[in-house]
């Protein structure tokens, strides 16, 4: 569990358009990508690199929700301390290239978009584009997610 004190986070008030988070990393497995299949998406290309073969993949890869799971983590530790976590209030995921066993993952993130509620000022919405990458710099994943973040408690007051 990633425990911060409020000097290591950031409101709502913190964050400007265009500010930019780096991750840490994450090495993938095979190992790693057939246990989350098994679990949560038991498609061949997931679970067998014989059966992977003759696939649209060709080989074997990481699932995307798997891929999403490590960004979250990639994310909460690191990749975007918002006070109040990563939460979410919808988005748009995209795997343009496939995660494959050997790959080493880290997240950038850019503000995109800030908005103060007008209904609750305790509160606004942050709109943060996530890029997934591999070692090679390929882009494995993007994740356009727009976030609940607190304000600050001298900024929440009308």
């Amino acid at each position: 569990m990633v425990s911060r004190t409020d000097s290591d986070v950031l409101y709502l008030d913190d964050l400007q358009v265009g500010q930019r988070f780096v991750s840490g990393t994450h090495a993938i497995d095979a190992d790693q990508i057939k246990a989350f299949a098994r679990e949560f998406d038991p498609q061949p290309f997931h679970l067998d690199e014989a059966a992977a073969k003759d696939t649209f993949f060709g080989g074997l890869a990481a699932s995307g929700w798997h891929v999403a799971a490590i960004t979250m983590k990639l994310l909460v530790t690191g990749g975007a301390p918002l006070a109040g976590g990563i939460v979410g209030a919808g988005g748009e995921f995209a795997w343009p290239n496939a995660t494959r066993p050997g790959d080493v993952l880290q997240v950038t993130s850019e503000v995109m978009e800030i908005t103060p509620s007008r209904s609750r000022p305790n509160r606004g919405m942050a709109t943060l584009k996530s890029e997934t990458r591999n070692q090679k710099g390929e882009v494995v994943q993007v994740l356009t997610a727009k976030l609940v973040v607190p304000r600050r408690a001298a900024s929440a007051t009308p």
